[in-house]
């Protein structure tokens, strides 16, 4: 049979990194590849004391049936009820949307605003899920500038800032570099965004794994008419739920809902409600953020210091304060890319950098995972790394 594909379809690539996962599965691999959250901080007794009370409920059969497009209506009261208080905004349940992930997040936005051509801005380098999902529908895509801290505004003009569709960016311990946006970036961006028309989207699934408890203002308590928010419960429940939100003004909402609609109809009811009986039993969230707070910044302090230990001077990285991931960079001779296979084959595995640039791609940087790796096989996947880095650089300087 000759399938008659659409150009999407023709043009569209599978995720590197979901490619390079099912390396993964082999028993005796060291993975620093997936940015997925570690099995250990998943709150499985609440889970199933959650399911149980679900189950045996009287909103059972509401759980079971199909539900409204905007979401279970008490989770996304909940869900507004705590970004008001946590970054002391005014937010109503009206501005929410629940979505299966908030990867879907990114196609729905992707429908609603790009036509072919339009301009798209993205970091330097961005998620790689993003891309993946706008590509879809032929965007522009225009590179910002980035240094260690993370998007520099000043480096968007504002012919570029008016013309282009939106900007999408992770302020909070970004995927792939573990960045933090400073707060005079955080407000710069803001006053380019309200002075431009320009719409920003802030993808925030990392905010609250800040490792000292620090939350800086979000872009959406700072220019909220200009930026659609994301949240997501992959991070600090289970990606399993597959739960996500958005929250923007009423009409952008209403725009989305109809979109999905289209897509899927609802994010799953039964899920809705498991998540919505954990969330709003016994303060939940103050003592299990914590917990996973905890447990990354000892796995993340642990790789930094096996890098300080069996990395070459000529190797650098950040020094991230949340999040999942490292950023390493090597000399500008080494190939990430083609470190890969070899690494494979010592059983440690990474995701090379070049895959998330949207252009201009560089090939001598790295993204590390830690957080479900045990501190003891970090030291051992890092130094096997390391090892692979020292032996392709002497062959650069025999070769020279």
């Amino acid at each position: 049979m000759h399938w008659k594909y659409s150009r999407r379809v023709q043009t569209s690539k599978s995720s590197t990194i979901r490619e390079i996962l099912k390396v993964t599965e082999q028993a005796d691999m060291i993975s620093f590849a997936g940015g997925l959250p570690a099995p250990d901080a998943f709150p499985l007794a609440e889970i199933q004391t959650a399911v149980n009370t679900v189950l045996e409920s009287n909103d059972i059969y509401g759980a079971l049936q199909y539900g409204p497009t905007e979401g279970y209506a008490p989770l996304r009261q909940w869900i507004a009820n705590y970004l008001s208080n946590r970054d002391e905004i005014s937010i109503s349940a009206d501005e929410i949307l629940i979505v299966t992930g908030s990867q879907q997040a990114l196609d729905l936005i992707g429908k609603a605003l790009i036509d072919v051509n339009d301009k798209v801005l993205v970091e330097t380098p961005t998620y790689l899920g993003s891309l993946q999902s706008f590509n879809q529908y032929g965007p522009e895509y225009v590179a910002i500038a980035s240094d260690n801290e993370g998007l520099i505004p000043e480096s968007i003009n504002d012919e570029v800032a008016s013309s282009a569709k939106f900007l999408y960016c992770i302020p909070n311990f970004q995927n792939p570099t573990g960045r933090r946006l400073p707060v005079q970036r955080r407000q710069a961006l803001a006053a380019k965004a309200k002075q431009n028309g320009l719409v920003l989207i802030e993808d925030d699934p990392y905010g609250d794994l800040d490792y000292q408890g620090q939350r800086l203002p979000g872009l959406y308590t700072l220019a909220p008419e200009n930026t659609v928010y994301l949240g997501s419960f992959s991070k600090i429940l289970t990606p399993g739920l597959r739960l996500g939100y958005v929250v923007a003004n009423k009409q952008f909402i209403g725009k989305l809902v109809q979109l999905k609609q289209a897509s899927d109809l609802h994010t799953p009811s039964l899920t809705q409600y498991i998540a919505y009986q954990i969330l709003s039993k016994n303060n939940f969230l103050s003592y299990h953020i914590p917990r996973i707070r905890q447990l990354y910044s000892t796995r993340c302090q642990y790789m930094l210091q096996s890098l300080a230990q069996y990395m070459p001077k000529e190797v650098s990285w950040n020094q991230p304060e949340g999040g999942m991931f490292i950023w390493v960079e090597l000399p500008e001779n080494i190939n990430a890319t083609e470190l890969l296979s070899e690494a494979i084959n010592q059983k440690v595995v990474f995701v090379p950098g070049e895959t998330f640039f949207a252009y201009t791609e560089k090939n001598n940087c790295l993204r590390l995972a830690f957080v479900t790796v045990p501190e003891e096989k970090i030291n051992k996947g890092i130094k096997k790394l390391a090892d692979i880095i020292k032996h392709r650089m002497h062959l650069q300087r025999v070769k020279l």
